[in-house]
């Protein structure tokens, strides 16, 4: 079944809320990046899903950026949605807010983007709705995207240049 109805970037946004537990902590009493990064992921794949409808798979992380610590007893809030829509593949916008509940404040601590594809049972890609952005904010988001993306291809297309270059001599 292909999707062709486009969607906005609203339809499938989510939000996770996270309490950090000691279990979720580093000996300084800080949320473990590799936890938050675990977080991400999550919601990242939550929107993918609501905005194909299909079973999504991480094909990269394109960026994650640690801009504050997140401390046991605070509330981590994780925002997350489409910046946009390729053919089979999806940028995810994720930032990650602190909460210290105790104090009253709160703070964006990290943001990344990620990649995701749709797949078949067999794990083949499938088309994806396309994303119409309504907002200044994802449109801005949206034409980010793209130039995220022509980095990623152009990056790759020099890695194989190089290697083809040693196996060459």
């Amino acid at each position: 079944m292909q999707h062709t109805v486009n969607k906005t970037p609203s339809e499938s946004s989510v939000e996770m809320t996270e309490l950090v537990l000691p279990n979720d902590t580093n000996q300084l009493g800080n949320l473990l990046g590799g936890r938050l990064m675990h977080w991400i992921d999550i919601a990242a794949a939550l929107v993918a899903m609501r905005h194909s409808g299909r079973v999504c798979v991480t094909a990269s992380v394109d960026e994650i950026n640690f801009f504050e610590p997140i401390k046991i007893g605070h509330v981590v809030t994780l925002q997350a949605m489409v910046n946009r829509a390729f053919t089979t593949s999806m940028e995810i916008g994720v930032r990650a807010w602190r909460e210290d509940p105790l104090n009253n404040s709160r703070i964006q601590t990290s943001k990344a983007y990620l990649t995701f594809v749709a797949i078949d049972n067999y794990g083949k890609p499938l088309p994806v709705p396309q994303l119409s952005p309504v907002t200044e904010n994802e449109k801005r988001r949206y034409e980010e995207a793209a130039l995220r993306r022509e980095q990623r291809l152009k990056h790759r297309e020099l890695l194989q240049t190089m290697r083809l270059g040693e196996q060459a001599s």
